[in-house]
């Protein structure tokens, strides 16, 4: 997904998204310590705080903002290289701050 999601599922979906590409990565350094550079120490807080979101989404609390989410601390330190999937993470960003998209013209 290239853009910004439409409705509540596909926010969720896209969180859900994150979440199952950072196990995969917590599953592959688990088998190879040298697949991911760097301590996974981070992986674990971006999952944590994915969760965190998901649970939200979940209860129905979950609040759209302003600012960046507090994960963006972490991932704008990497780079797609350490973190595969960091493009996700700056679309969930974007929709945090700027709420759903349009779909259509």
């Amino acid at each position: 997904m290239s853009t910004k999601p439409a409705t509540p599922e596909e926010y969720v979906a896209l969180v859900k998204q994150a979440i199952d590409e950072l196990e995969d990565i917590v599953e592959a350094v688990g088998f190879d310590i040298d697949e991911v550079d760097g301590s996974p120490m981070y992986i674990d807080v971006l999952l944590k705080e994915l969760r965190t979101i998901r649970a939200a989404m979940a209860d129905g609390s979950y609040q759209f903002g302003r600012h960046d989410l507090p994960m963006m601390r972490i991932v704008k330190q990497y780079t797609e290289k350490e973190l595969p999937c960091i493009r996700l993470f700056y679309l969930i960003n974007q929709t945090h701050r700027e709420g759903l998209g349009v779909q259509g013209s």
